[in-house]
């Protein structure tokens, strides 16, 4: 009989977690492309695997050389390097990342490499996928492979940008 209560109060508190699961849940809100205002560009929040990541390489330090090292350890890593330049201006901070609403996702990764340390610039006018990564004279190294899942982790899924809708899952 003692077992049936616990059985009894495990179901009832079963019940209650996913009732206020339910009720709770942020996504009943969340904006689908087919009500996407006109003109509103759409973003990709997907994750991609380092192979289907298109970066630029600039270096704004004045230590020359230091982007075509940092594009072979993208590289390295099975990133796809389409640029290595030169900045046109110097910057002491460790990396910004310059993408499109299409590169969302794929700068939210290239920010755990990174440890989050860098300053992320969206252009909405950005019409590729591309993200542009202009290294600062902070930068030291790219975190190891331990360190970006961790940070990865930290991080979670990428956010929304403001004034743009969510691609479909199926682009």
């Amino acid at each position: 009989m003692r077992a049936l209560v616990v059985v009894g109060l495990l179901a009832v508190i079963a019940l209650v977690v996913v009732v206020v699961a339910v009720v709770r849940d942020s996504q009943g809100n969340a904006v689908s492309a087919q009500s996407c205002p006109d003109g509103w560009p759409l973003a990709d929040l997907r994750l991609r695997e380092q192979k289907d990541v298109r970066i630029n390489v600039y270096n704004a330090t004045n230590q020359p050389g230091r982007a075509a090292d940092v594009a072979d350890d993208f590289r390295n890593r099975k990133f796809q390097v389409k640029k290595v330049d030169n900045a046109k201006q110097r910057l002491d901070d460790v990396a910004v990342l310059r993408y499109g609403p299409k590169g969302v996702g794929s700068a939210q990764l290239l920010r755990a490499y990174f440890l989050d340390n860098v300053t992320p610039k969206l252009d909405m006018k950005r019409k590729d996928d591309t993200v542009d990564v202009i290294l600062g004279s902070g930068f030291q190294q790219l975190a190891t492979t331990t360190e970006v899942n961790q940070a990865l982790g930290d991080l979670g899924t990428p956010d929304l940008p403001a004034g743009t809708c969510p691609m479909p899952a199926d682009k």
